[in-house]
């Protein structure tokens, strides 16, 4: 568990190293920014504007709409974000959240109370295969 700590430490998941801007912002601002022509969001207590990026996102820009004006940490993560769309990340940035709206460090998928969890994309995964397979042998019926 110690080397998997050090190692998430060294790539920076949480974006800590990220020089500050010195801006800091409230939740109640970032969250005025929550349409297609003005997309902030919080990730990992810091502020984006990710309003350019919108038509680069590969996960369409549906999903930045979905959480504009939020904070947005929990979302990022549950994707699993490589460390070159973090790096990539690090362009957006505007400012930080003000310390009284911070949530705790890396925010990530709950977990049971063994700390395994599960991702929302492989529960939807699982659940269009089963789909699939079903409708195969609907249509397939001879």
């Amino acid at each position: 568990m110690a080397n998997q700590e050090s190692f998430a430490k060294k790539l920076d998941v949480t974006m800590d190293s990220q020089k500050s801007s010195g801006k800091v912002y409230r939740l109640e601002e970032v969250a005025k920014h929550n349409t297609p022509d003005d997309i902030w969001m919080c990730i990992h207590n810091k502020v984006y504007d990710v309003t350019k990026f919108q038509d680069e996102h590969p996960g369409g820009v549906e999903v930045l709409v979905e959480h504009a004006g939020t904070e947005a940490t929990y979302a990022f993560e549950d994707v699993g974000h490589s460390l070159d769309a973090r790096d990539l990340l690090a362009q957006y940035y505007i400012g930080d959240l003000h310390e009284d709206d911070r949530t705790e460090k890396a925010v990530t998928a709950p977990t049971n109370a063994d700390g395994q969890g599960f991702s929302t994309g492989m529960l939807c995964g699982i659940a269009s295969l089963g789909l699939a397979v079903a409708a195969f042998f609907l249509l397939n019926k001879a």
